[in-house]
């Protein structure tokens, strides 16, 4: 039994209907790493792992939440929202808030949820949880909430409710991902555009360091305030600078006396990446796998080297395959100071580079990496209503 059946078949036993039942994708992010909150641009994909909804109305204002991976449920009155020590209703909680919040009518819902989508894996699954239930809840009620609105309305529900700050881009592509496409997603205009990525020959593999990012919190802070730093000098001279992605290396050499070495290589980074981010976008244009491979090849070094948001189970995971023939780029994604790297592997070594990757990296840090396999899917739909 899939991931959609079993949520049905559970619903069904709990509450006596039919649901509707949608898929809900993690996501990757291909390149682009920290431009987000410096208005620049990133390139994510939604990916085949996914959250799968059965959900439907009540007939009164109780809600009943099912986490089948959990073993768990929670119940609530939609009147009567408070946060959960429980934590993972907060995602769900959120949601309905944000829709009361802007004036929408919702009675109760009863869902029953299940998935592949790990957790802690840097594959965005709260916003698989959260973007796929204000999806799942504006197909149940008819509410006729655009797709753009359903973005920015999840991510609000997660700094809001759950309390987490994260930028957009994983509430984006959730909703707005294609088969066979990347996104590139303008941060500061919210415009979007689509890229083609139809490699049948190559699957998007990643490499889990198993690491706790105990550090990537207060570590992501600071790098912020770092870069805000420099804009803050920059603009001194240009006043129309308002964030790096109005910053050319030019303007940034010119004022590199000015500012620490620190706060210099911090922004030559993000100007740096957010070019890659569009050099990248043309080599998919002319299906140029080997040139997009090299641009996230550079994408590590420069968080490496220049950000210093690696660590040494990150890098190395990165040295292992990086001079593979059969490897077309490799780095690390998400914050930080663990989670996984993402590569592009032909799929008939998959099997050779993860064995070798597991025996290596086991021999040096005395854990095996996870891997995960997945490919590039739609964002979130109806599979079933």
């Amino acid at each position: 039994m899939d991931f959609a059946e079993k949520v049905e078949s559970v619903f069904r036993k709990n509450f006596n209907k039919e649901p509707l039942i949608i898929r809900s994708p993690g996501r990757v992010n291909l390149i682009g790493e920290h431009t987000d909150y410096n208005m620049g641009f990133v390139l994510p994909a939604a990916i085949s792992k996914s959250v799968y909804f059965a959900i439907g109305i009540s007939n009164n204002s109780h809600c009943r939440l099912i986490a089948l991976d959990m073993n768990d449920s929670y119940e609530f009155e939609i009147e009567n929202l408070q946060r959960s020590k429980k934590v993972w209703p907060n995602y769900l909680m959120g949601i309905i808030d944000q829709f009361l919040k802007s004036g929408y009518k919702l009675g109760g819902v009863n869902c029953v949820f299940s998935g592949d989508v790990p957790i802690g894996a840097g594959m965005s699954s709260s916003a698989a949880l959260g973007a796929g239930f204000a999806f799942a809840l504006n197909e149940v009620y008819q509410l006729g909430v655009s797709n753009i609105d359903l973005v920015k309305l999840s991510q609000k529900s997660e700094n809001e409710f759950v309390g987490l700050k994260c930028g957009i881009m994983d509430q984006y592509i959730n909703i707005f991902g294609r088969p066979d496409s990347v996104l590139k997603i303008d941060c500061r205009t919210l415009e979007h555009k689509y890229y083609p990525f139809k490699f049948s020959d190559v699957s998007i593999v990643l490499f889990d360091t198993c690491v706790s990012r105990s550090l990537a919190s207060s570590e992501y802070n600071k790098r912020r305030a770092e870069c805000n730093e420099g804009v803050a000098i920059i603009s001194k001279k240009y006043q129309d600078v308002k964030s790096l992605r109005d910053v050319t290396i030019e303007m940034l050499e010119e004022n590199k006396s000015l500012m620490s070495e620190t706060v210099y290589k911090r922004c030559k980074y993000v100007i740096e990446e957010n070019n890659r981010v569009l050099l990248a976008c043309s080599a998919l244009e002319s299906m140029d796998l080997k040139q997009f491979g090299i641009y996230m090849n550079e994408s590590h070094i420069g968080l490496s080297k220049k950000y210093e948001v690696s660590c040494n189970e990150l890098d190395y995971l990165y040295e292992l395959v990086v001079n593979k023939s059969c490897v077309y780029g490799s780095r690390m994604m998400g914050a930080g100071f663990g989670g996984c790297t993402i590569n592009l592997i032909k799929n008939d070594c998959i099997e050779e580079i993860s064995n070798l990757v597991k025996e290596k990296y086991k021999q040096r840090f005395g854990r095996e990496p996870k891997v995960y396999i997945t490919s590039i899917g739609s964002g979130t739909q109806v599979i079933k209503g």
